[in-house]
């Protein structure tokens, strides 16, 4: 069973970051229950099973580390790279920075991304591991943002639904600023809106 989150939550923003993040989405509450269900599924699913967990960087790694530390399966991980964003907001040509080192040829694999929205980088990091044969291929996802979609794609499991903000928070970053929150806000539409001098490598 997915989450929705639908508006925002009463929890004020920290003083610190009020000047960009306009409001919590998602509190550390919120969070670390939603985790503790989706490992529970993810053992029960993979059950008897050694699991090959595989996150996309840089995103994932709150998240990812809150999962597996509630998963009791013998588990492998390997990371990894993908960049699809430059300037701004826009999406680039993906291109992988960093490639998987375990073999996972006849392996189950359960892929982790922080969010899916076009479903552009899901679609290219599961056509490239299909590639290496596993014996299956599940995902999760903390954030699945549908409005955006492009590709024909989901994730197998979700740990929230949103609407269509630019968030940040929990792994999620902005101009690499804002993975220390420790929740999920929606950040300022100035603050993206503006034209950045330095080139900013971010996936979706």
């Amino acid at each position: 069973m997915k989450s929705t989150v639908r508006k925002s939550t009463d929890a004020r923003v920290p003083a610190r970051w009020r000047a960009d993040v306009e409001r919590v989405l998602i509190t550390e509450t919120q969070l670390a229950r939603r985790v503790r269900i989706l490992s529970r599924q993810i053992e029960r699913d993979f059950s008897g099973r050694e699991l090959v967990i595989v996150s996309l960087l840089s995103g994932t790694v709150m998240f990812l580390a809150d999962l597996i530390r509630q998963i009791s399966l013998p588990l492998r991980l390997d990371f990894i790279g993908v960049s699809s964003y430059g300037n701004g907001t826009e999406s680039r040509e993906l291109v992988f920075t960093k490639e998987l080192r375990l073999d996972v040829r006849g392996r189950d694999v359960l892929l982790v991304d922080d969010i899916l929205d076009t479903g552009k980088t899901m679609k290219r990091v599961l056509e490239k591991l299909r590639v290496l044969k596993p014996r299956r291929i599940q995902t999760c996802v903390l954030l699945n943002k549908a409005a955006r979609r492009i590709e024909n794609i989901e994730a197998d499991y979700v740990g929230f639904d949103i609407p269509d903000y630019f968030v940040v928070g929990y792994g999620l970053d902005f101009a690499e600023r804002y993975r220390n929150l420790p929740f999920v806000g929606v950040l300022k539409p100035h603050i993206y809106e503006s034209v950045l001098p330095a080139p900013i490598k971010r996936k979706r």
